[in-house]
């Protein structure tokens, strides 16, 4: 079984097959590339390379393969847990844990924890199996607090709450450079980069997106912050402060890693 797409060229889509791709049916450029060397995307019915830009009134069919569940087993993995009852628990995640498998990562993530810890009856299976109990989630690189669903009413309320903005997010970060001032607000949308699927960018159409941003330390090389989100986009903070020239220190996707 395959999802088939299909997209009609417009008369300012003057972009190469793979990001075209990539773009409409929200995939990597990579992934896309796969697609079509594979032979699964066609241009009026016949193949192209990545490289080829389809012209004004053509239609390009896009057939992604269905991938077959994966099963995800418990792992025995130490975790903090910092707070727990018979609804939910509060998961300390350390930097550097995925926080729920994904090509590239089906183990050692923080669900394969919980199910070490817990079992699947143990925690809330609302939405994919990948996810289990999962209502929230932070990047690789960044450690805090998760909280986790162990039932599927706890799983219901709190996303409810996450999207109701009833729930604070609150974020302590080091910048490289140094604010103009010790407040600030970041209101920019947020999209996936037209030009590299994996990351995210400010795009004019994107998604909205507010940051306010507080100043808890001024040293040499860098400010200390508290982040508060009013919004949740992927690489939210990270995005926003590249845009403003104070990348977050170390992250070496969006400009924070010294040469």
């Amino acid at each position: 079984m395959s999802d088939v797409k299909a997209f009609s060229v417009e008369a300012d889509s003057n972009v190469r097959l793979d990001l075209f791709v990539a773009h409409h049916a929200d995939l990597s450029r990579t992934q896309a590339a796969t697609l079509i060397a594979q032979g699964h995307v066609m241009v009026n019915g016949r193949r192209e390379k990545a490289s080829y830009r389809p012209e004004r009134g053509e239609v390009v069919r896009v057939e992604i393969p269905k991938v077959q569940k994966r099963i995800i087993s418990g792992e025995d993995i130490p975790i903090s847990v910092v707070y727990e009852d018979e609804s939910l628990l509060v998961v300390d995640k350390p930097a550097g844990m995925v926080v729920h498998p994904a090509p590239g990562n089906w183990t050692g993530t923080l669900v394969n924890a919980l199910l070490g810890r817990a079992g699947e009856d143990g925690l809330s299976m609302e939405g994919d199996p990948e996810r289990a109990g999962m209502v929230h989630r932070l990047d690789k690189e960044t450690s805090g607090l998760l909280i986790v669903a162990k039932t599927d009413r706890a799983h219901r309320l709190l996303s409810a709450a996450l999207a109701s903005r009833r729930v604070v997010r609150r974020y302590a970060l080091m910048i490289w450079g140094h604010l103009s001032s010790d407040t600030l607000t970041i209101d920019k949308p947020i999209a996936r980069d037209p030009r590299d699927r994996k990351r995210m960018a400010i795009v004019n159409k994107g998604r909205p997106a507010k940051t306010d941003l507080i100043r808890l330390a001024r040293f040499d090389a860098g400010d200390f912050l508290r982040a508060h989100l009013h919004s949740g986009r992927t690489h939210q903070i990270r995005v926003h402060l590249a845009s403003i020239g104070h990348p977050v220190m170390g992250d070496d996707v969006y400009g924070g890693v010294i040469p």
